[in-house]
């Protein structure tokens, strides 16, 4: 059963009692306020439900754009991810900078899966969405008609102005076959599927080494496993659940590895890792890859309730799984194992439903502008689905930025970017990120982000009027009214910037 939030008392906890009143505050200076009436701005089409498709909906109904939400699954997949894994699930990064609304509140640091969905599901009845949702609803195709108006799968859906794609990074649970896995006399279950599964006592084997396999840690110590051998077959940083490691980290403005970075790497060694140095990932830098966000696990470790076991997978067995220890003879061991769990992740969903203008080589996601929107399309927004590996938030900020650029570029033409200067900044921005062992696009952090940001709306003056609604959701009715009087000035010179959202006439 998960755990209910309790609320600390302010007496004992000042710091987070604190965090309350500042996340009233923001409430109350950034939320924009829920629908009273018709909506009349432009409509935009959100395709996904979860976190990232609630909060961006929610946004552009505060800021008076209709939408219409296309979910695949039923209600009951309201929230995403959230809404499928383990009941013991929380997040891993503390809850000061996740928050995907500035309306959400959190009354503890980490919260629960529970208290993410009851979250995702107030917002999306605070702004009215339940009627702008058509659940059951696949989206096979996005096309534009000769108008320029974008079609979710066919016109009995309506036309819009803008989509945004939230489909996320966590699709259907990945249970790849392993050999003699029919040989195995004890039960197999993916890291998402182990609410309600006795474990009691047992000892669990836990095949893979990421984020899967610290949620299946986590379940394990809920419900009472007597030991977990955690198999793991790649090397993968791991950083504790502390807000302020977490932001010192998140500050690399170049958003890669660099000559510097073996400083916090060797911290983490010395002061994090300490005795269990060795498994730290020994020749891949920690601004490559999204670490595991955990303090427990190396707790676990020392107190030998959890093994971590660098090898790889040979085949199962009868009583558990055979491995090959990395570092060792070369000889095969065997982990006997009451249960095993695959910590194998989730295949990604593809956003083969856009336009095939949208996956022109070499500018195809995640090389696209601000890694969110294709450069033939700036009324497209891929919103977190995109993503491959960061360190930093991912919180109402950057969600809420992302959303109101496009409703920037849906209702101001001189705002909107030319798919010449589009190409140019990714072009720039891989220039910049040349010396990256991964791709510009495949690592980014959040201070990076930030600038990416800033850079987009200090380059083209006629966004500068709309900065404070961009960063902040304030202010729409200013540039609403600058807007008016630059349309009036391009109808006299007879330039009619609205025809088609795709079509820019700034830089």
């Amino acid at each position: 059963m998960a755990q209910k939030s309790r609320r600390p008392s302010p007496f004992t906890h000042p710091i987070l009692f604190l965090f309350y009143l500042l996340q009233s505050l923001a409430d109350r200076l950034l939320s924009p306020v829920p629908p009273n009436g018709r909506l009349h701005r432009p409509k935009v089409a959100i395709i996904g439900a979860g976190i990232t498709g609630v909060s961006s909906a929610a946004h552009c109904v505060g800021h008076g754009f209709d939408v219409v939400m296309f979910e695949a699954g039923p209600e009951k997949n309201l929230g995403g991810i959230w809404s499928r894994v383990n009941n013991t699930s929380s997040l891993q990064i503390h809850s000061m900078m996740y928050r995907f609304h500035p309306s959400v509140k959190w009354d503890e640091a980490y919260p629960n899966r529970q208290r993410i969905v009851e979250q995702v599901r107030d917002l999306w009845e605070r702004y009215g969405l339940r009627s702008k949702t058509k659940f059951n609803t696949r989206v096979d195709k996005v096309y534009q008609d000769d108008r320029g108006r974008w079609i979710v799968n066919n016109t009995a859906n309506g036309h819009f102005e803008g989509v945004i794609a939230a489909i996320g990074t966590c699709g259907e649970p990945k249970m790849p076959q392993l050999p003699g896995m029919a040989d195995y006399k004890g039960p197999v279950y993916h890291s998402s599927d182990l609410t309600g599964k006795p474990a009691k006592g047992k000892t669990m084997a836990v095949i893979g080494g990421g984020a899967s396999a610290v949620e299946a840690l986590e379940f394990a110590a809920r419900a009472g496993a007597s030991k977990v051998k955690i198999l793991a077959r790649s090397d993968k940083w791991i950083i504790p659940r502390n807000a302020l490691c977490n932001v010192l980290l998140s500050l690399n403005v170049f958003g890669q590895e660099t000559a510097l970075s073996w400083i916090p790497e060797a911290l983490l060694r010395r002061l994090f890792y300490r005795d269990l140095a060795d498994l730290a990932p020994a020749d891949k830098g920690i601004f490559t890859d999204t670490p595991m966000v955990n303090s427990d696990v190396m707790a676990k470790l020392r107190s030998g309730e959890a093994e971590w076991i660098k090898c790889e997978i040979e085949r199962f067995t009868a009583k558990g799984v055979l491995v090959r220890r990395r570092g060792k003879d070369g000889k095969d061991e065997e982990i006997a194992a009451d249960m095993v769990v695959m910590a194998t992740g989730f295949a990604r969903p593809q956003l083969s439903f856009l336009p095939e203008t949208c996956f022109e080589a070499p500018y195809a996601p995640p090389n696209w502008y601000l890694q969110t929107f294709p450069p033939r399309h700036p009324s497209v927004s891929c919103i977190n689905c995109t993503y491959r590996s960061a360190i930093g938030t991912v919180g109402n900020w950057h969600v809420g930025i992302y959303t109101r650029l496009l409703l920037m570029f849906l209702v101001d033409p001189l705002t909107r970017p030319s798919p010449f200067w589009m190409r140019r900044w990714i072009d720039m921005t891989r220039l910049l990120k040349r010396s990256s062992p991964v791709g510009a696009f495949d690592f980014f952090t959040y201070l990076e982000l930030v600038w990416w940001f800033v850079f987009c709306v200090a380059f083209n003056p006629f966004r500068w009027k709309w900065a404070l609604f961009v960063f902040l959701g304030i202010g729409y009715a200013l540039p609403a009214r600058v807007v008016e009087a630059e349309d009036k000035m391009c109808s006299e010179v007879g330039i009619n910037g609205h025809a088609d959202a795709d079509v820019g006439l700034g830089f």
